[in-house]
């Protein structure tokens, strides 16, 4: 990610609705767990890694720019430059690996999972979310440094090729889809780091928390979350 850009996203984080709306995921997957050591692979401003210190967890956030590193201590956080695929951190020695939109930035992809499957400790968890569906390709994954969308055969692939049991897969914006799709076909650069009015912000997250008290995991969205176990 730009430098510019991981500025633009830690200014903005904290009220756009889909920052907003992934961070309420984050919160109900890992208010299921007992806190413990987390680890945030590519964590870039840290928005993420701060909700797993509020619900009680020991995390660091790593990321691969020395910028994004820089902006998650200045919020308070552990915080270390690190490649996804050569994480420095002990083997077994984590309880939760969160890596939200970081696999489609990595070629080698399988690289990154075998290195989060290697830091969990047996009964570890993974949260994962990727983009998905290479139809929606657009200047916008240009822009943003995607190497790939994924479909649910290949996230899941990539996990379980690296000795991890996917426990959930399921879709998220699912009900924004088509508006998304539109916006994203007609883009010419990234859309989601731009600031929105506070009406339109406000509309968007109301209709993205529907999707809370609806069976729509298994449609399609615009992205794919995936829950995963290192076996004891």
């Amino acid at each position: 990610m730009r430098a510019q850009e991981i500025r633009r996203m830690a200014a903005l984080e904290d009220g756009h609705w889909w920052y907003r709306e992934r961070r309420a995921i984050l919160r109900a997957e890992v208010g299921r767990l007992r806190p413990g050591r987390a680890l945030d692979v590519g964590a870039a401003g840290g928005g993420n890694t701060l909700v797993l210190v509020e619900e009680g967890w020991e995390a660091t956030a790593t990321d691969c720019s020395e910028l994004a590193v820089e902006v998650a201590r200045g919020r308070g956080l552990r915080a270390v430059q690190a490649d996804a695929r050569d994480l420095p951190v002990e083997s077994g020695s984590v309880d939760l690996v969160t890596a939200l939109d970081v696999l489609e930035h990595i070629e080698e992809d399988y690289l990154a999972t075998e290195q989060i499957a290697r830091v969990l400790r047996p009964g570890g968890r993974a949260l994962i979310a990727v983009p998905c569906d290479m139809s929606l390709w657009s200047a916008h994954d240009y822009a943003v440094g995607h190497v790939r969308r994924y479909c649910r055969d290949s996230l899941t692939g990539v996990v379980e090729k690296a000795g991890l049991r996917v426990e959930r897969l399921w879709s998220w914006n699912v009900l924004l889809r088509p508006l998304i799709a539109r916006r994203r076909h007609s883009s010419t650069g990234s859309d989601h780091l731009r600031p929105v009015s506070p009406l339109v912000n406000a509309g968007l997250s109301a209709i993205v928390r529907l999707e809370r008290c609806l069976p729509v995991g298994s449609l399609r969205g615009v992205t794919l979350f995936l829950r995963a176990r290192r076996e004891d």
